[in-house]
């Protein structure tokens, strides 16, 4: 009887044990590690539009940030076309319903905005009880993700982005880090994030080689990375890519590669951090962590130029570095050492980053295909599946459901 008692015991505790190990939040841009990796999630091998579907519901405006989910709440942020009013939206992850939709800010003139951007491009970070939805320049604010309650904001931080902000906010400790890299003003800052109050800000101090604004631009999400020695930020920007110390701002090295409009966030692994340069003649490097000043020389690695995305940011699989440019060309390289594995373009523009899921890598394009392969040396794919409408925002995941933002809709889908 007393065996009997210890297996009834553990059956009944297991699947909630079981459900808490797979059941972790996407607090941010690419998920809880910034690396797009849901590692264990048993998603659909095809996504397509009506199958394995739990819920899908119209998302009102134009938005191009990605979901974040915490607990059984999921958050983005939308804006109408002209951008006039920026809005926080909260959804019941289990049935869709919406539970907040908040006006966070007025605007009375928006600034123009390129036509494939939008007003509500950064995706918001989230943590236990706030939310922190962020505009760019229109403005930043902690929201109480119960009541929707705005704790503090901030609308005091200049930048002309002149085509739109694309640039997401994260959270280091006590820190809510902002990258603010336009037309006018080129600089980082870090705020405390239970009052909003400035902690540090650095001027990027780059060395553009032009007084036109429109090449001092980039839309990158930074990361911080736990190295051998130190936290690094590793912040891109146009020309160079400068990390801090996220503690204090200061600068502990620089590397540059040219170019404008960096987007990609940065990827960490093998020693090795993986940098997405936009625009610039060398528009993927990899450099050894370390160092000070200007590392460009020491610590590039090695260099790629063709077939490297603009905006979709890569993935990070064991010794394989898998990416889908902008233009739909997919590619497997050799992490250490960049040397091409393979290479496949499928149709279409990708925007949307590519995520990672018990062996599989999916992508989604701006005409509303998802294509799956499997995460290997040799190219082999699973599946296409088509959606209603397109995809700028990138997916985000809990147990095993996938949400999906396209222009129009937000799905929740679970096998």
């Amino acid at each position: 009887m007393k065996h009997l008692a210890i297996l009834m015991f553990w059956l009944a505790i297991s699947p909630f044990t079981l459900n808490a190990e797979n059941d972790r939040n996407w607090p941010q841009f690419r998920g809880p590690n910034g690396d797009g990796m849901a590692t264990d999630a048993k998603l659909p091998s095809k996504l397509t539009e009506g199958e394995n579907l739990r819920w899908k519901i119209p998302i009102s405006g134009r938005g191009w940030s990605s979901p974040v989910i915490w607990g059984n709440r999921i958050w983005l942020t939308t804006a109408p076309q002209d951008g006039k009013q920026l809005f926080a939206i909260c959804v019941d992850f289990r049935s869709g319903k919406t539970l907040h939709r908040i006006k966070v800010f007025d605007v009375v003139n928006p600034r123009f905005r390129h036509a494939t951007n939008s007003y509500a491009s950064c995706t918001p970070v989230i943590e236990e009880g706030r939310i922190y939805v962020h505009f760019g320049s229109y403005g930043t604010a902690c929201l109480d993700t119960e009541t929707g309650k705005k704790i503090w904001e901030r609308r005091d931080l200049p930048c002309n982005h002149f085509r739109g902000p694309g640039s997401s906010p994260i959270l280091f400790k006590n820190l809510l880090i902002l990258t603010f890299d336009g037309f006018d003003y080129q600089y980082v800052t870090a705020l405390d994030k239970t009052t909003g109050k400035t902690v540090w800000k650095k001027d990027r101090n780059i060395s553009y080689g032009t007084d036109n604004g429109d090449y001092k631009k980039a839309y990158s999400t930074p990361s911080v990375f736990k190295t051998k020695k130190r936290n690094v930020l590793v912040s891109p920007s146009a020309v160079e890519t400068v990390a801090y110390n996220p503690e204090n701002g200061n600068e502990l090295w620089r590397v540059r590669h040219g170019g404008m409009n960096a987007a990609a966030k940065p990827i960490f692994g093998h020693n090795l951090i993986y940098i997405t340069a936009g625009e610039g003649a060398s528009r993927l490097i990899a450099v050894r962590p370390g160092g000070s000043g200007n590392v460009t020389d020491s610590h590039v690695i090695w260099r790629k130029a063709q077939g490297i995305p603009r905006r979709p940011s890569q993935l990070l699989i064991g010794d394989l570095l898998l990416m889908i440019a902008d233009n739909g060309v997919a590619s497997c390289l050799d992490a250490k050492t960049g040397k091409k594995i393979w290479q496949k373009r499928f149709s279409g523009a990708f925007w949307a980053s590519p995520i990672f899921a018990n062996g599989k890598i999916y992508c989604f394009s701006k005409e509303g295909k998802v294509v799956v392969v499997k995460a290997r040396r040799k190219f082999e794919q699973i599946s296409e599946g088509q959606f209603e409408s397109g995809f700028n925002a990138s997916p985000a995941v809990k147990g095993n459901s996938i949400v999906l933002r396209t222009f129009h809709h937000l799905y929740r889908i679970e096998k």
